[in-house]
């Protein structure tokens, strides 16, 4: 696990009407290794609900990164994450089809838009 010299990230409002395809907006560029589709991550990530605001989860609330094989991830960290070096922090909106499916798919978080902030430390 890494520690990442950045802090807590706070969720940018996005204007505009709910988005139906993935938003990806890089807020910071990294200029480390990149991301591939296949890439093992050690990401620090804070998740929102996208019409409440409201924090689901964080990595930062537990202290430590997470590493992850992006094949293990939902659609929107598969498709959203690859291109990003280290070192960089993006922004991903995904709606429910590339989140936890449409609402009684029997997640928590079914039928929601996520909003992640991604802070990319290492790939493997």
């Amino acid at each position: 696990m890494t520690d990442s010299p950045k802090t807590k990230p706070e969720v940018e409002f996005y204007e505009g009407p709910e988005p139906t395809d993935l938003v990806i907006i890089d807020i910071e560029e990294g200029s480390g290794d990149e991301a591939t589709p296949g890439a093992t991550v050690d990401v620090h990530y804070l998740g929102v609900d996208f019409e409440s605001g409201e924090e689901f989860d964080s990595s930062w609330g537990r202290g430590q990164s997470i590493q992850f094989p992006l094949s293990g991830l939902i659609k929107g960290w598969q498709e959203g994450i690859p291109g990003m070096k280290v070192g960089g922090r993006r922004q991903l909106i995904c709606p429910p089809h590339l989140a936890y499916g449409p609402a009684g798919g029997g997640h928590r978080l079914s039928g929601r838009t996520l909003t992640f902030v991604i802070d990319l430390l290492g790939v493997k």
